[in-house]
This record gives C-alpha cells, structure tokens and sequence, in this order.
C-alpha cells in the first residue's frame, strides 16, 4: 500500500483524489465536533475529539504512505496531552530505528504533504531515540514536549524505548530549574502581568501554560501527573483542586472559543475579538459595561487565581525536591519564622488566632530583605484568612499603624503592594481599591487595568528612589531625594486614579476618597492637604505643560498661584512623570518630558521670588540669544534686520536657542520671496524642528500639514508667527510616530521637499485619510469642539478632542482655512490614540455667532472616523 516512488507518485490522480477525499472527510467531522461543543457540550469533549478525529486521519495517512510499516509517529506537545484546540497546529515526532534511508525519506516526505493537503498544519520532525534523548537532555523545552507524548501508530518498541531513556536522563531538580527561568522569561515578555488589555490567554501569566508547567513540574517530581493526583500527594489541598479544575476549563473554553470566532488560531483576547467572544458565552452587557468587559473581568480573575496556585505549587515542588533546607526554622518572634530562606509562620492556626497577623506578616517581609519571599503554607494562611479583612479588621489601630509602616518603609513597596494585591489583601483591607481590580480603561492611552496602572506609578515613584535609576531621570531623583516623607507621593499614586469608572470626575471623588483615608490613619492636616490636592490635580499638570503657552508669563504664574508652595509643585512634577510614564510605552516621550520640566522650572523661579515680568522675560531671551549668535562668529547687528520686524510676541513665545536659530537661518533672507525651510535636530527630545519662512498666506499652514502628513511625518508642536512686514514665521516640531527612522538622514530631504511643495501648485496632492487603528474602532473618542474667545479677547481658543489618524490634522487645517481663519498658535496633544488639540486662532468673521456655528460643525464632520 506503501509508495515506492515517493512525491512523483503523489502527484498521480489517485493519491490526489485519495488526499481531496480525507481532506473532505476531515472537514466534516471538525464542523460536526465543533458544533457539538457550540450547542454546550464540555469543552473538555472537544479538545479530546479533535484529537481523536486527527489521530485517525493521520494513522490512515501512515498506513496508506507506508511510514508507520518502518518508523513510529508520536504526538508531542497539546496535541501529546490529548489536547487539540480547533485550529491549533499538530506536532507529530516521526521515530526511526536508525536515520531513515533515501526511500524513507521519500516516505515521510509523502506523508507530510499529504497531512497538509488533507489541511493539517503540521510540524514535524524526524529522530531516533538516541537523537531524541541528546536533544531532551540539553533543551528542557524538548523535554517538556517528549514528556507528554503519545503513539499513534507504528512500532511500539520505538515509543516504549522513547520512554525508557526519558525516564533515565529525567533530572527532576535540573527540570524545575529550567521551567522556572523559561517562566520568568516568559512572563517579562508579557510585562509581568495578567492584567494587560489585550492578553495571551496561553502565554500570558495567569494562562494556561501557567498550568501546564505545574503539571510538567509535577510529573518530572514523581509527584503526580493529573491535578487529583497531586492532591493526593500534599501539593494541593481539596479545595485548591477543584478551584484549578475549575479555572482550567474556563480558560480552556475562552481559548477555545476565540480560536472559532477568530476562525484561525488566535490566542490573543484582543479587541477586535472581545465582544463577538462575550457573545459566544452568552455575555451581554449593561447600562454601564460592555459585555466584553464582562467577559474580561471573568477573564482577570481566573488568570489571577492560576498565578496564586502556581506560585503555592511550584514552592511546594521546590520545598519536596530540597527538603533538607525547609527542615530547620529559625524564629524571628512569637508568630513568624524563617524556613529555606522564606518567611513562615510557627504553626497553622497563627493567622487564624490573630488575623491582625496578616499585615504584619507583609511588613515583617519587608523588613527582612534577605528572605526570598513567603513560604506556601504561609501564603495559603493568609488567602484562607482573606475573610476576616472586615470593617473591625479595618478599624483596628495595629492594622492602620501597620499598613502605614509598609507605605513608609525605604525599600520593598512596590513588591509589597503587587504582593498584596495578588494575595487580594491590598483591596481587602482598602475596599476601595478593590472596586477598580481588573477594571479595563478605554481611554486609547491606558494599556493596563486601572488597579496595574496605579501600581506601575508607584513603580515609577519607586525607582525615581533608587540609586540604580538615577540615570534615567536625574531631575526627578534629585527632588525625591530632597523631599521629605516621600511615602505621601505613594499614598497619592495609590488614590489618583481610585475613583475611576463612578461616572463623575474621578479626580474630585478620588481627592475625598484620600482625606477620609488620611483623616482614618491620622495623617498630619498638612499632609492630607499635600495629599488631596495631588489627587485632586494629577492631571493639571500635563494638561497645562500640554496645552497652554508656556512661554506666557501669565501661565506661569496662574500656575503657581494653584500650586501654592514649591513642596506641592515638586510633588506634583514627580506624581505626573510618574503617572504618564505608567499609562503606556506610546505616551511618554522626550517632547513631553520637556514640556513639564520647562514649566516645573519656570513655576519653581517664579515660586522662589524671580521676577516673571514680560520685560524681564523678553530681555533675558534677547541677552541669551545674542550669546549664542556670537559663538558662530556673527557680527553682534548682524541680527537687528530681523529683529526690527519682531514684535513682543515673538520673543515671549519662543526661547533663546530657538529665536538664535531663525536668525542664523534668516539674516539673507529677510525679504526673500521664496519660502525659506529649514531644519534641525530637536534640541531636546526625538524629532525635527522645521522652520517655515515665506510670504504669508491664508493657506500656508493647511499646505504646510498637507506636506507633513505626506511623510507621516506627526506635528508635536507648532509655534505660528506674522512679522511686521508680512512674512509668516513658522516653526514645527515633527516626528515619525515611533517608525525608527533616522532623522539627521531627513534633514535635507524635508528642506528640499517642502521648499518644492510650497513652490508648487497651490492644490498639492492631498495625502489620502487614513483609517483609524484597530483599538479605536472598538473604542472610539466621541469628538468635540469648543471655540472661545481668550483671555485678552483678542482671539480665540479652540480646543479639539478626537480619534488620533493619519490626515486628521491636515483635515482641520483645511476646514480653518475654507472659513479664512488664521492659526496664531498650535498645541498638538497625543495620548496614545487620543489627540486633544489647541490652536489660538483669528478671523474677521469669528465675532459672528453664525459663522462659528458653522465652523464648530463643519470641524465635527472633518474629526468623525471615517
């Protein structure tokens, strides 16, 4: 039955027909198994039947090519362990007697293409035992594989030997070693969170390989292969068995699920996929929750009761695999001890006694930096003990003392704090906290859940501590090192965001939520106010470094009246670096880092008594431009032809090495008629600075974001200036959107192009609109437009808020220069995929409440998704 001809045989019509025959066959079967599975049955039914349905076709493929008449074929890895998600791929280890002859070769190569044409996707290899056993002694990831392998057809020997060199070459404590760094490794690629918003329900922590490297770990142990077995074996108790059971099958079903409304393999619950999943469980939503948060939700909690039993599972195999070293205990007072480097407690009944213990316990870890962590008896004392966290627990003064204590402690808060909220006492003893565990944000900018998005800011507070960090932001670590009771930032971190999700403003409720908890543990009244107000304005901050002219005396100094005194200005600065760095990689960036420590050292100035009069601002800026100037050698008036067509304005609005620059750029140029760009490394922070000189025209600076959005070149910024005698006298701040490119290559480029494209028609090629990501499809920001007059009454203020896509800029522009309006000043805002824009604008017809009408509608058209 067997080919003797190999792939030329193959190409027959019969072996066509016979391979469009099993391909058809096997179709079918998966529709009707899977059905099944989507009428109710147990998921646990369809993986096995998947895996029986494909271990017959492949039988039939071995039979009819002739492999399994010389080699065995053995199923490794989920589809070893009986466990075939709908369209996940087959691993098969093809296993010879001795390295196959060329007509074998041309066997297995025969039967490999026919499993793909039947629509397998199969990965494949082919080895003898001693190759098999070289392998699995070097590679524990090989070994994993052979550990959960199977026959499906062929020799029996060559599978019973397979298994027999396994079982000899097996180091158990080797074994565990390498599972645990491959888990560490693992997890720091998903960021060290089951939390993030769109997560690998296999990979991610708290996924199902979490799972399966307990059972690995286990059955390499001698401690059992199956969850009941390791029960019996102490490793977990009966309650803990049936709760993993449990928590397996719901990740199983989730899996399994998104593999069929993704219709190929897809593990990621990413957002495109959540709500079509949410309805697969027949999840539907809320008045104020989506069905897919729901569903999410369901999702965090099961992927955080596997990190609690992994962590109970994999100390308790360390502890059986040594357990000389967890024999001996040395107390540390009447409650705890250490045993094998780890903190325990001196018998079971302690936090049952005195559940007051329990905070004790984290702070006594803490104060013990040479213990690795907590032993599983200890941490199954404190989740069996979670209950007694009641209003009493919370109002005993030994609880409050001690939960401050870990505030203030100088190292180990962090870990503490992401201890406890795993451990789930953070929110039972701050039920407030509690109420934002797992909660999703859909704001575009937040990549993590509200309860991991305020831990990563106490991170963030934590290293501006840490010496080893120092490099990173020096500033911040010089003032946290001069600032007195740093614990109160901690405190602030953990309320700014407490409030999220009740509908009003959560920096108004979060502010109350932090006096009652400061009032409860007896805080200082000065280090409430520090405390509320931090809450209170985490977003002021950003939002004014962001939004508004920072080289406008009176900003600054409205600024420092809010802030008041330069402890509540430093505290704000390092709150705000260390909440926007804790949203998402995207959001930070150098640009705005500026941003905030150009206001931060102009409100400190002005705090500490300098003078921030628009004279003496406008006088330091022309003595320090006029340094600069001489270093390249300028005649000290080669300046002044410039400078006499500049106004007040100009020299307020732009700072020393900028205004230096443009007169470097321009002193031949200063009646030119043809457009002057030119171009610069950003002094600080990635991008390009790109200086626009030309005849000013209504439509320069709609042509101008035509140019930029051609490239996919971002405008960060944009300063808009007229001379006295007509010329504009723009400056832009571009960047690629994080594409990697080389910008000092770009310099001339963008000179030359830009220079060319205002020389050209009028009607430049528009860059075509671009299509919004896919995260802000499912999540979009409803745009609004608010037009006002400004302060002086001047001009007016326009603040745009919408999905951030390719061309939504150069969109506005168009739609301001259709209504003949003039851009003074723009502030361009991107959070993630959120743009929050303000231009300070001019027009003749502004004053008109029917022309603004109009020019707020059309605007509402233009930022729409298309």
């Amino acid at each position: 039955m067997g080919f003797s001809a190999g792939t030329e045989v193959w190409a027959s019509n019969t072996n066509v027909d016979f391979a469009l025959g099993l391909r058809e066959a096997l179709r079918g079967e998966r529709e009707r198994i899977i059905g099944v599975f989507e009428k109710g049955a147990p998921v646990v039914r369809l993986l096995r039947g998947l895996s029986g349905m494909t271990d017959r076709f492949v039988r039939q493929a071995a039979e009819h090519t002739g492999v399994s008449h010389f080699a065995t074929l053995v199923a490794v890895g989920g589809y070893g362990r009986g466990e075939l998600f709908p369209y996940s791929d087959v691993d098969l280890l093809i296993v010879a007697p001795a390295a196959p002859d060329a007509r074998q070769q041309s066997h297995i190569a025969t039967l490999v293409q026919l499993l793909w044409d039947m629509g397998l996707a199969v990965g494949h290899a082919v080895r003898t035992v001693p190759e098999c056993a070289q392998q699995a002694s070097q590679d524990a990831t090989v070994m994993t594989s052979l550990l959960e392998s199977r026959r499906i057809c062929g020799p029996r020997a060559g599978f019973t030997s397979l298994q027999q060199v396994l079982h000899e070459i097996l180091d158990a404590r080797s074994f565990l070693r390498a599972k645990l760094l491959e888990q560490q490794q693992r997890h720091t690629k998903y960021e060290d969170t089951p939390y993030s918003l769109e997560p690998n329900c296999k990979e991610s922590p708290g996924g199902l390989r979490d799972l399966q490297v307990l059972l690995w770990v286990s059955r390499a142990a001698g401690l059992g292969a199956s969850w009941d077995e390791m029960a019996r074996n102490g490793l977990l108790t009966a309650a803990e068995c049936r709760q993993i059971k449990q928590t397996q099958r719901h990740l199983k079903q989730i899996r399994a699920r998104l593999h069929i409304v993704a219709l190929r393999r897809e593990d990621r619950l990413v957002f495109d996929l959540q709500q079509a999943l949410a309805g697969a469980f027949g999840i539907s939503g809320t008045p104020t929750r989506r069905a897919s948060e729901v569903l999410m939700q369901t999702y965090y909690h099961a992927a955080k009761i596997v990190v609690q039993l992994n962590t109970l599972v994999l100390l308790s195999v360390e502890q059986r695999l040594y357990p000389n070293a967890a024999i001996e205990a040395s107390a540390i007072d009447e409650a705890f001890c250490v045993r094998a480097e780890r903190l325990d407690i001196v018998d079971d009944k302690v936090l049952e006694r005195d559940p007051n213990e329990i905070l004790r316990a984290f702070l006594t870890l803490q104060r013990h930096p040479e213990l690795k962590g907590m032993t599983p008896r200890l941490l199954r004392a404190i989740w069996n003990a979670r209950s007694s966290m009641n209003a009493a627990f919370r109002r005993a003064p030994v609880n409050r003392a001690n939960f401050i204590a870990i505030l203030q402690q100088s190292r180990g808060v962090l870990h503490t704090l992401r201890l406890m909220n795993q451990w789930s006492v953070l929110g039972g003893y701050l039920p407030v906290f509690r109420r934002i565990v797992g909660q999703m944000q859909h704001d575009l900018f937040h990549v993590y859940t509200v309860d991991q998005h305020i831990l990563m800011v106490v991170r963030n507070l934590r290293r501006f501590i840490a010496s080893e960090y120092a490099h990173e932001y020096p500033l911040c670590s010089q003032l946290i090192a001069d600032f007195d009771r740093p614990w109160l930032l901690t405190v602030a971190a953990l309320f700014h965001d407490i409030a999220k999700g009740r509908g009003s403003d959560h920096s108004q409720i979060g502010a109350a939520e932090a006096r009652r908890f400061c009032r409860i543990h007896q805080l200082t009244q000065e280090d409430t106010e520090l405390v509320a107000f931090l809450v209170e304005h985490h977003l002021t901050m950003s939002r004014v470094a962001q939004k508004q002219d920072l080289a406008d005396p009176s900003v600054i100094e409205r600024f420092g009246k809010l802030m008041g005194s330069d402890r509540r200005l430093v505290a704000l600065y390092l709150l705000t670096v260390a909440d926007i760095r804790g949203t998402s990689p995207k959001v930070w960036s150098a640009w705005k880092a500026r941003l905030l420590e150009d206001l931060f050292r102009r409100t400190r100035r002005g705090l500490g008594g300098q003078a921030l009069a628009a004279d003496a601002e406008l006088e330091g800026r022309k003595r320090e431009s006029l340094r600069i100037l001489q270093l390249y050698g300028l005649s000290p008036t080669a300046h002044e032809r410039l400078w006499r067509e500049l106004d007040v304005v100009y020299f307020l609005r732009h700072s020393a090495s900028d205004i230096a620059w443009h007169a470097r750029s321009l002193l031949v140029h200063v009646t030119t008629d043809r457009p002057i760009v030119r171009t610069r490394l950003a002094p600080a922070g990635e991008g390009l600075e790109v200086l626009v000189y030309a005849r000013d025209q209504k439509d320069l600076f709609v042509r101008v974001c035509g140019y930029f959005e051609s490239r996919r070149l971002s405008i960060l910024d944009a300063k808009i200036h007229t001379t006295r005698h007509g010329y504009a006298l723009d400056t832009f701040l571009v960047s690629d959107n994080g594409r990697g490119g080389h910008f000092r290559s770009m310099l001339d480029g963008v000179e030359t192009e830009l220079t060319a494209w205002l020389c050209g028609p009028v009607e430049s090629a528009a860059p075509a609109p671009g299509r919004v990501s896919r995260h802000s499809r499912h999540f979009p920001v409803a745009p609004t437009v608010h037009l006002q007059p400004d302060e002086s009454g001047r001009h007016y203020m326009l603040s745009l808020v919408a999905t951030d896509r390719v061309g939504l800029l150069y969109a506005v522009a168009r739609v301001l220069a259709r209504h003949g309006v003039s851009v003074l000043t723009a502030k361009i805002l991107t959070l993630g995929e959120r743009v929050e824009d303000v231009f300070l604008i001019d027009g003749q017809k502004l004053g008109q409440a029917r022309e603004q009408l109009q020019l707020e509608t059309d605007l509402l058209q233009a930022l729409a998704p298309l």
